[in-house]
């Protein structure tokens, strides 16, 4: 399970979503106050929610949640294959609420800024994509082991 290269690809995603759920997203400023995205809220300076995102924070959750255990999925590699193609979908709808959360969720900001940990899905999907690659790899020598018995 660990010498398989997808399982390093998966343990980075699964890591960096964690980062991304963790970390602030973006900011904004308000009337002299700002205001930091989060997974989960929208949060002013002194720490009070203004505007709790739910869905965005279970979607990343989900995202956080569905590499690890692909992982130990490593006899299954169909059902791999199956949930690492949900698992771009996921990355992919996740990036999708965090852009409408930061285009449209400032409102009158008269100034805003983005946090490295918002571009941390797109990351993802790259290394989801090679660990997709790397099943689909093994699920084909395997096949071809199959054929020569």
């Amino acid at each position: 399970m660990i010498q398989r290269i997808q399982t390093l690809y998966l343990l980075i995603v699964a890591a960096l979503m964690a980062v991304t759920l963790f970390a602030p997203l973006a900011w904004f400023g308000l009337g002299g106050e700002e205001l930091t995205l989060h997974a989960f809220a929208l949060r002013s300076a002194s720490g009070e929610i203004v505007r709790p995102p739910i869905w965005t924070g279970l979607l990343l959750t989900l995202a956080c949640a569905l590499p690890l255990a692909v992982i130990f999925l490593y006899k299954r590699r169909l059902v791999q294959i199956r949930l690492c193609v949900a698992e771009l979908v996921l990355l992919a709808g996740a990036e999708a609420m965090l852009a409408v959360g930061y285009f449209w969720g400032h409102g009158e900001a008269e100034f805003q800024g983005m946090k490295p940990a918002i571009a941390l899905p797109l990351v993802c999907l790259l290394f989801t994509w090679l660990a997709l690659r790397a099943i689909f790899r093994d699920e084909m020598l395997v096949r071809s082991l199959n054929r020569i018995r």
